[in-house]
């Protein structure tokens, strides 16, 4: 199946919120046609009300792709809407975080390809990371076009085993939080040594985006871009002797909690 016959033959989209209208927004600029998608939401927003798509009334009866970009509190109750549209002929693609194949095998007609997907906030700007695994009815043909329609939002990468979705899940799903908290603690720092409120978090704010700009545009590792602005006996290696004591063991922490949490979800 090609993007093409996506046009062709439509898409459904199951919830449109930050993330659903992230991927939707990018699919539109890569242009594909807002007649092409039909969009389930109880509360769509003013964007999505004039973006062009079809907001209710009634759905192809074999769409190419069903995305199902609900929580995955509201699966339950969601799914069902949508369940007589799988089949062979479409693929489902499910963004919902710690909701398994199984439980959309069981949920969707028989030979119906699956590929769960975790991609993460940045992919509102275009900068996400999205990490898929596919059910053996998807096979390659499957991951190609998940992987195409979710390229539209940033990168994307293959799994080996579905197991490692809820380590994916606490590592790049749950990351830019951590990163965002990071921002809200290195700000409060600066304040403590006597910088005002805004300027602290003004410099915070530019600093992490400056990094993280910096260690995607370089060939070098973090580790390497760590040691370059790290003078011996100098201020950088005065904190990172702080956090080089405590950081590791509680990101370990972090992402363990943020992982079995995913897995709780998928119970």
């Amino acid at each position: 199946m090609t993007l093409d016959e996506v046009t062709r033959r439509g898409m459904v989209l199951l919830g449109c919120g930050r993330m659903g209208g992230a991927m939707l927004e990018g699919w539109l600029a890569q242009g594909v046609p807002p007649s092409a998608v039909h969009v389930i939401d109880p509360a769509p927003s003013d964007w999505l009300r004039d973006a062009g798509v079809h907001l209710g009334g009634s759905l192809p009866e074999r769409p190419a792709v069903l995305l199902l970009a609900v929580k995955p509190q509201m699966m339950d109750a969601a799914l069902p809407q949508v369940a007589h549209l799988g089949g062979p002929e479409t693929l489902v693609v499910s963004i919902a975080a710690g909701t398994p194949l199984g439980r959309f095998e069981a949920a969707l007609p028989p030979g119906t390809p699956i590929v769960r997907a975790m991609p993460n906030l940045p992919a509102s700007v275009g900068r996400g990371v999205t990490a898929l695994i596919a059910n053996a009815a998807a096979g390659e043909a499957g991951l190609a076009l998940a992987e195409a329609l979710l390229s539209a939002v940033g990168t994307t990468v293959r799994l080996e085993s579905e197991d490692q979705m809820d380590a994916v899940t606490a590592v790049s799903g749950s990351g830019p939080g951590y990163v965002f908290h990071l921002v809200e603690a290195l700000a409060q720092a600066g304040e403590a040594q006597g910088l005002a409120p805004d300027l602290a978090m003004a410099l915070a704010r530019a600093t992490v985006a400056g990094a993280g700009a910096l260690l995607d545009a370089s060939q070098a590792s973090a580790a390497e871009l760590r040691e370059s602005v790290t003078s011996q006996k100098g201020t950088t290696a005065a904190g990172l002797a702080v956090l080089t004591d405590e950081l590791p063991d509680l990101m370990r922490r972090t992402v363990a909690a943020a992982a079995d949490r995913s897995r709780e979800l998928g119970r």
